[in-house]
């Protein structure tokens, strides 16, 4: 059976993953508008058999349970669910998340971006609001703010912020032309999902939102993943510097790193080196090390400033030759 679809003709579907939802879920659920199509519930092996729950009580027509027999983690609950959303032909895929921290009722303001094809991907943001910042506990905000720099530069979207925000609208050929196998399935999968899309090219808008902590508590400890996602951050900028700016392209940007960062290297070694002899350095020695330290530097600036430029401006979805879906 074809899903309903809106006013422009863009069949939504919102995924759930559940692990320990059960005290949040049925309210979240109870508080999903009418312009959503499908819903699915992703149990993901969850402890508290909330896929049962939903099933007991739940009474929505829209909603499908889906159960998986192991743990997958956020990013893998919600690519299971996607893939569902795909293959029903869904032109729209929303993620929300059932700790009730996201209001459902913003799902319209998430999906309008993409149905008015000013946007392939939206993607909340809790920082917008100065006012909304202060009901923030503190090591979120230097978390998210230490998070969201990593995620800019292995990404490439310099205009984003929060980046390990769950409420998410994909446009459902972006999602499809990703290889989702290879998406992180734990909690990288909101930063590792836009390194993904941002080697389509595409076009990433933030929806301002405000977040709602009550008792339920985020299993993302920011101190503690801060290393494994710098790590993971970094692998991911160094394929993204491959990939666009050697594989892809070569440019003024191609340029600038490939010479800016062994300048760097090397004037910063040759002086560590030479900090240490008892002679005193002579200008040469001096000159030897700041110059190409100075020089690579000013290449580096200079090639963060031309990636930030090079920030996709223009929704691609349209003209992804490989996926065809009817709802456009």
């Amino acid at each position: 059976m074809k899903a309903e679809t809106t006013a422009r003709n863009a069949s939504i579907a919102v995924v759930i993953p559940c692990y320990c939802e059960k005290a949040h879920i049925l309210d979240v659920l109870a508080r999903i508008g009418p312009e959503v199509a499908a819903i699915y519930v992703v149990d993901d092996c969850c402890p508290e058999y909330t896929g049962d729950l939903v099933a007991t009580e739940c009474r929505d027509s829209r909603v499908r349970i889906v159960r998986l027999e192991t743990n997958l983690g956020v990013g893998g609950a919600v690519l299971a669910g996607a893939r569902l959303a795909l293959s029903d032909g869904h032109g729209i895929v929303v993620k929300v998340d059932g700790d009730g921290q996201m209001d459902p009722a913003l799902i319209g303001r998430f999906v309008r971006p993409i149905e008015e094809r000013a946007a392939d991907v939206t993607k909340g943001n809790r920082f917008y609001d100065l006012d909304n910042i202060r009901a923030m506990p503190l090591v979120r905000i230097f978390g998210n703010a230490a998070l969201s720099f990593l995620t800019k530069l292995s990404s490439g979207y310099w205009s984003i912020f929060d980046p390990t925000n769950g409420f998410v609208a994909w446009d459902s050929r972006i999602l499809a032309a990703i290889p989702m196998e290879k998406v992180a399935s734990r909690y990288f999968f909101e930063s590792d999902i836009l390194f993904w899309i941002g080697l389509l090219r595409a076009k990433v808008v933030d929806i301002p939102m405000a977040a709602t902590y009550g008792s339920e508590v985020s299993g993302l400890n920011p101190g503690k993943q801060l290393l494994p996602f710098f790590l993971r951050n970094l692998r991911n900028f160094c394929k993204r510097i491959v990939y666009n700016y050697f594989l892809r392209d070569f440019n003024i940007g191609s340029i600038e790193i490939t010479f800016g960062l062994p300048l760097c290297v090397f004037g910063f070694v040759y002086g560590v080196l030479h900090w240490g002899v008892n002679e005193p350095a002579t200008a040469g020695t001096v000159m030897v090390a700041a110059l190409p330290l100075l020089t690579g530097i000013l290449l580096l600036i200079s090639f963060i400033n031309y990636d930030v430029q090079q920030a996709p401006r223009e929704p691609i979805a349209d003209r992804l030759p490989f996926i065809d879906m009817e709802w456009r």
